[in-house]
């Protein structure tokens, strides 16, 4: 197919969204209006689904085959950055260096990591009831984890993340979203319909399979980015290649060094 068969293509599905787009948003409640017909019916379904939260009940119940594709979006990205980051042939390891932290930075990692770790399983567990949830809950403890970076060096990071680990951690977790709306299906429902027990309104058990869903995510957003800082921070600490050397030697200006040329030449 031409550049130009392409562009063509491009541009007519392009008109045939805006159209549809622009039909829908005609349809839409007037800006500063009295009348949120989403918003209250979000509302009701929350408050039916024993879910105290509407977002979570948005996310993870409503909608929670848009969620599946976010959080499909997150495991793509994760799996590309690993397959294109990973240590070419021609890439060696070496031993990083022991990095000079303060003893303010060293204190303040160290007692802020624990802490954080306990905030973001919080936020995770809790997002049925309370602002927050899997995506967020899973930023806070990618961080946490990467405190030890901070306050110490690679060398320490590398001992508490078993990065073998956390590969297999991050695909269960996005494969176990799927498995909760096939168990639905199994169950005569619908895909990722809520079938479980809804629970007592505000009880951390609340709320039927979006507490699973949460924490799916909260434990995938959690492995996916430590897989993906993982694979940077190797990168930028950990390989080298073997013709920098000799590319910098190269490059180098006559008289710099020993690659300054003899007497006479």
């Amino acid at each position: 197919m031409t550049v130009r068969a392409r562009l063509v293509m491009a541009l007519a599905a392009a008109a045939v969204i805006a159209a549809f787009f622009a039909a829908a948003c005609t349809q839409l409640p007037p800006f500063g209006s009295d009348l949120h017909p989403y918003g209250e019916r979000a509302v009701a379904a929350a408050l039916a689904h024993r879910t105290a939260n509407v977002v979570s009940s948005v996310n993870f119940d409503i909608r929670a085959f848009d969620t599946l594709g976010e959080e499909s979006i997150l495991f793509g990205t994760v799996l590309g950055a690993t397959l294109l980051l990973r240590r070419a042939p021609d890439e060696r390891r070496r031993r990083p260096r022991p990095g000079r932290v303060l003893p303010t930075t060293r204190l303040f990692g160290t007692l802020l990591l624990p802490i954080t770790v306990v905030v973001g399983v919080y936020i995770v567990a809790h997002g049925q009831l309370s602002p927050g949830g899997g995506f967020q809950g899973g930023v806070v403890l990618a961080t946490a984890l990467h405190l030890a970076y901070v306050a110490a060096d690679h060398r320490v990071l590398r001992r508490l993340r078993p990065l073998d680990v956390l590969d297999v951690t991050d695909c269960t977790a996005a494969a176990s979203f799927t498995l909760v709306g096939l168990a639905a299906l199994a169950a005569g429902g619908a895909f990722l319909q809520n079938m479980l027990p809804l629970g007592t309104f505000n009880q951390i058990t609340s709320g039927g399979t979006v507490p699973l869903l949460n924490a799916a995510v909260g434990i995938e957003v959690a492995s996916g980015l430590s897989v993906l800082v993982a694979h940077f921070l190797d990168q930028a600490v950990e390989l080298e290649d073997p013709d920098a050397d000799r590319s910098d030697k190269e490059h180098r200006p006559w008289g710099s060094g020993p690659t300054s040329p003899p007497d006479g030449s």
